[in-house]
């Protein structure tokens, strides 16, 4: 049975390119033997990631509990979790998106402000942004 899980969180440090290179090649290293694909978007301004996990619904489960339990990670909000039938992400063992060099008119799109905040979108929205901005070339690295 495939999953998608899409949640938000909010670094407990800054977000530079040592640590997001970290939490990429950790993803890339894992997630093919786990069969997660997914898309991970970063706001510097915040800290925020928006991520959406799609996979076995074992496998994406035990994924998101270890990021729960990850220190790097605080203020997690599950945003949207839903069976499937196939994958939107399946080129990618992890993509990534820096909303640093996106329109912000994409993101007021679908949130309250033209900043990413999880916090301000539903699920269904998250989605589609994260959809959006990977389908418009907006995605930095796609491994």
């Amino acid at each position: 049975m495939l999953t998608r899980l899409v949640y938000a969180s909010r670094a407990t440090d800054v977000i530079d390119d040592a640590f997001l290179k970290s939490i990429l090649e950790s993803s890339r290293a894992h997630n093919p033997e786990l069969g997660i694909t997914g898309v991970l978007c970063v706001s510097q301004r915040g800290n925020v990631f928006l991520q959406a996990l799609e996979g076995a619904r074992a496998a994406v489960n035990a994924l998101y509990c270890s990021i729960v339990r990850d220190p790097r990670h605080r203020d997690i909000t599950l945003l949207d979790y839903a069976e499937i039938e196939q994958r939107l992400f399946a080129s990618w063992r992890m993509g990534s998106i820096d909303v640093g060099s996106v329109n912000l008119s994409t993101i007021l799109r679908y949130s309250e402000k033209a900043v990413l905040d999880p916090d301000t979108m539903s699920g269904r929205a998250a989605l589609a942004l994260l959809e959006e901005l990977t389908t418009s070339g907006a995605i930095v690295s796609h491994d």
